[in-house]
């Protein structure tokens, strides 16, 4: 049986940061992935905002390595040259019964050690976006905008670089654990394979519990929750210099629909949340005029004939319909006895920007 030592499971950003970090000449390092490209799910369909870190509960792991993964991400970005831009983002109150929750909002940011929030007054908030309807807004100059697939691209390139090998096409579907490491069991493009590894680092993301059910010894599995996240594009020129975020959801399963642009200047809206049984990725034209609806609050002169269905991404959430939000979870071998594996479970938003964070954090507790 081949053996090597380590082992990441999927493609993504996290398992493609674990190994931009983990790779080493001197040792063997290999990355599985299920499909037949990098990054095909939650990596690839989102935002692609590097988040400042201002929503999360104060002391949790989302808090502190989306700060953390911020800066680690705009050095890298900087040093590998993945085009990026810190274009600053206004978080707006559209009406006076929600300055509380703005104040509220800055607070918490506070207490998250995010310490470069600026109040913006009616006056200056109609200067900066005289498109934008609020009566005050926060911004946050240290949010930004990152070619998500170039990042990818940039990670697989580095862990490639230090010796790591990628196989497309391959899907883990056991986990044993031996005496000389793991046991690991699955299909390569249509055919059987073992191998050993002395580590195992599961970041399916949509698919983590689905291997975690098939891990010898592993009985700590949390539930997986679909939480599908949907956007459409603006056609024409957009009216924004920032992005333009309402206030979150009462309901903490999303940030509300807003306002994005990407490096080209091309504008979308997104993204809603809707919870599913199954992955799918479509997006129903007619949620135009609900879409529309949202995106009136703050955007008034919005165009709805303007709108066109983009893309959707699956946010794998720990927390169902009505619960708390629930934080990251990084499962480690004090957490379930099994040495030499690490679980990320509930990576969501902000596992972009914690991607080079989360990716520090795994590697010391291995």
């Amino acid at each position: 049986m081949d053996s090597i030592d380590t082992l990441i499971i999927g493609a993504g950003v996290l398992g493609l940061a674990c190994a931009a970090r983990l790779a080493r000449p001197q040792q063997s390092c290999l990355i599985v992935e299920a499909e037949s490209l990098i990054g095909s799910h939650a990596s690839s369909r989102n935002s692609e905002v590097i988040h400042a870190g201002l929503y999360y509960a104060p002391g949790s792991l989302k808090a502190e390595l989306c700060r953390e993964g911020r800066e680690r991400l705009y050095a890298w970005c900087s040093q590998h040259r993945v085009a990026h831009r810190r274009i600053g983002k206004l978080l707006v109150a559209v009406s006076a019964s929600e300055r509380g929750r703005l104040e509220a909002l800055a607070a918490n940011a506070q207490a998250c050690a995010v310490h470069d929030l600026e109040y913006i007054a009616p006056a200056r908030l109609a200067a900066l976006e005289p498109a934008v309807r609020g009566v005050a807004a926060l911004l946050s100059p240290s949010t930004g905008i990152i070619d998500s697939h170039a990042y990818l691209q940039s990670l697989l390139a580095a862990a490639e670089n230090q010796g790591a090998q990628l196989v497309l096409q391959t899907r883990v579907d056991r986990l044993e654990p031996g005496p000389d490491g793991w046991i690991v069991s699955g299909t390569s493009s249509g055919e059987a394979f073992q191998l050993r590894a002395q580590r195992v680092i599961n970041a399916g993301g949509l698919f983590a519990q689905r291997l975690a059910t098939h891990t010898q010894g592993l009985h700590d599995v949390p539930p997986l929750h679909l939480c599908r996240g949907r956007y459409f594009g603006y056609s024409g020129r957009a009216p924004f210099q920032h992005l333009i975020y309402p206030l979150p959801e009462a309901n903490t399963s999303g940030l509300g629909i807003h306002a994005t642009l990407d490096l080209g200047g091309q504008l979308r809206f997104g993204p809603d949340t809707e919870y599913l049984e199954h992955i799918d990725y479509r997006v129903d034209e007619q949620l135009r005029e609900p879409f529309a609806k949202a995106i009136r609050r703050y955007f008034p002169g919005l165009d709805s004939t303007r709108l066109t269905p983009g893309y959707s991404g699956i946010r794998a959430k720990l927390a169902g319909p009505g619960e708390p939000a629930a934080d990251f979870l990084i499962q480690t071998a004090s957490d379930h006895g099994l040495p030499g594996l690490v679980n990320l479970f509930g990576i969501e938003s902000p596992g972009l920007t914690a991607s080079l964070a989360i990716a520090e954090r795994v590697v010391r507790e291995l």
